[in-house]
């Protein structure tokens, strides 16, 4: 059974679940019609279905690799990346004025997600363009937007972020790549970059890195950092390109998963470079196209797990395994009959289309921000954000996982492919901000609103279970006494002074936040179809069996942080 896009998922989703319809009725995205949709839904589908997943394999056993300093990519990247870049979607989302399509980002999420499920490897390229294209709309001057956005939206030329180094990971603000002014308008950047996901390729054309350095007279910290946009070449007047920067791939990062990436140690040795933004205030530029990724990163794991659950039961359908329960009536005969290879596809599916959920409102609430300025939408949307993170990359790893535990035996076997789902993904909880980082966001920075974020949801999903508990009591009441709980660990989060008291517990409280919208949105999806069909029998086994772990998860987030240092190192290392 080949890969096939989830359309329908999306479909659903964007009619039922997460409000598409307000973002095509607003002005600004007007040209969203149902049928333009439609045929951007469909086209999508069939690029990842019979060109982007061929791929996938060839990119775990064939990795990229580094050959007299040129770095060579898989079999066919090259032709996939051609193909998503000829169809014009490197742009679906990006501004009109320089190429793109100024279509909502709601979109751009779907493409994603079936990017990343078809060929996440591949997948991560035009992700990283994306993101560069809107931190440079924000924040570069008219100059640089001339220079690079048609080439980066036309997917002539790709782009990078180049964030950690060696002693600066997750902060940031430790790093020590300098800039100092050549005098005519541009930097020479120096310093080394690790983890630099498609540092380079041989696509052809341009790869644009955005880099972060400090100026001679920055200050110590994320205060004092620039932004720069260092090419591999240097682009002539009139946008071809010319002379080699001095920058090079030191090597390829020998990595668990994600094979056909190439993660490059990049050098720059007096690169020329240029701002982008105002001086020092790069953390903010860069911030634009982190948190971009940060929801892209979430539908990463999203589509991983989407391409993990159609192995598994592509596998499940197919292999027999002692006598089922049902065998004689109505059963397959195959695994999939089996109690607990049935709880563990519904468990992947009920935990996809949550997941999913929770990325495309978060697309949705942004979009609505760009349309209409409200600020709620832009509160309801950064709260979100690390939510949509976290738990789509969780869900990629639990998925996976579970995958390779349908095959059984031949999960751990190479030659099934089952086990590259769990390996590819697995970096998606650490990069772009660990989870941990997520959830500390969401209990401090999103909640410097006292609330309000939260509540505003929190009061959304009790009134809808209140409008059905006499109705549909069976799944509208659990849903009720699920947020009344959430509202309760969310009181006590806003109580605690001392910030490390929240994040001591911040991760189980993000998880549980998660868990109670997806039994809302679950309950949604049963409403919209009646109460009878497929989407209603999930909802009722994600409501009955999945959302019943928000009570510990809950629970775990308001103990505080004694016990935890009441454990010595000591005691640790016992």
């Amino acid at each position: 059974m080949p890969f096939r896009a989830p359309l329908e998922d999306f479909r659903f989703l964007f009619d039922h679940v997460v409000g598409f319809g307000e973002i095509a009725a607003t002005e600004r995205f007007s040209e969203a019609s149902p049928d333009t949709v439609e045929a951007i839904l469909s086209e999508l589908g069939k690029l990842t279905e019979e060109v982007w997943a061929p791929l996938n394999r060839n990119g775990d056993l064939d990795p990229a690799r580094v050959e007299n300093g040129v770095v060579r990519t898989s079999k066919g990247f090259a032709e996939g990346f051609r193909a998503l870049a000829e169809g014009g979607w490197l742009g679906l989302s990006a501004g009109e004025e320089h190429g793109g399509m100024g279509l909502p980002l709601t979109l751009t999420s779907a493409m994603n997600d079936m990017l990343a499920a078809s060929c996440l490897s591949l997948g991560l390229n035009p992700l990283l363009t994306q993101g560069q294209v809107e931190a440079l709309e924000h924040h570069a001057s008219a100059t640089l937007k001339e220079i690079y956005l048609p080439k980066l939206i036309s997917g002539e030329w790709t782009g990078t972020m180049n964030l950690t180094e060696p002693q600066a990971g997750s902060d940031v603000g430790a790093l020590r790549s300098k800039a100092e002014p050549n005098g005519d308008g541009s930097y020479a950047i120096s310093g080394q970059k690790i983890y630099i996901s498609w540092g380079d390729h041989d696509f052809g054309g341009n790869v644009c890195h955005l880099v972060l350095a400090r100026l001679p007279d920055g200050v110590p910290g994320t205060k004092g950092i620039s932004l720069f946009m260092v090419p591999k070449y240097l682009p002539n007047e009139d946008g071809s390109l010319g002379e080699a920067n001095r920058l090079r791939v030191v090597s390829l990062e020998h990595k668990m998963g994600l094979h056909g990436s190439p993660t490059a140690v990049m050098e720059y040795d007096g690169a020329t470079g240029w701002l982008v933004g105002e001086p020092h205030k790069g953390m903010a530029a860069m911030f634009t196209m982190m948190n971009n990724a940060r929801l892209g990163v979430g539908i990463q794991g999203i589509g991983a797990a989407e391409g993990a659950y159609q192995k598994a039961l592509e596998f499940a359908l197919d292999r027999r395994q002692g006598r089922t329960p049902i065998e004689g009536q109505g059963g397959t005969g195959t695994i999939v009959d089996h109690a607990d290879v049935r709880r563990m596809l519904a468990t992947m599916r009920a935990d996809i289309f949550t997941a999913r959920a929770i990325a495309l409102s978060c697309a949705v609430a942004l979009d609505m921000s760009t349309a209409t300025g409200a600020p709620e939408w832009a509160a309801r949307a950064a709260f979100l954000t690390p939510i949509a993170k976290a738990f789509g990359t969780e869900a990629g790893m639990r998925v996976s996982e579970l995958g390779v535990q349908v095959h059984g035996g031949m999960g751990f076997i190479e030659e099934t492919g089952a086990a590259q789902y769990y390996r590819d993904v697995r970096v998606t909880a650490i990069y772009e901000g660990t989870n941990g980082i997520q959830a500390m966001d969401l209990v401090a920075r999103k909640m410097m609103d006292k609330g309000e974020a939260a509540f505003a949801l929190i009061d959304e999903m009790q009134g809808f279970a209140e409008g059905l508990r006499s109705d549909r009591p069976a799944l509208a009441e659990p849903l009720w006494q699920a947020v009344e709980t959430l509202r309760e660990a969310t009181e006590w989060m806003l109580a605690q002074g001392d910030l490390n008291e929240r994040f001591s517990g911040s991760v189980p409280y993000l998880m549980g936040f998660a868990r109670v919208l997806g039994g809302y949105f679950h309950l949604k999806a049963a409403q919209a179809e009646g109460g009878e069909g497929p989407r209603a029998r999930l909802a009722e086994f994600y409501i009955r069996r999945l959302l019943p772990e928000h009570v510990g998860l809950l629970a775990h987030a308001t103990v505080g942080s004694a016990d935890l240092y009441a454990l010595s190192v000591e005691d640790l290392s016992a």
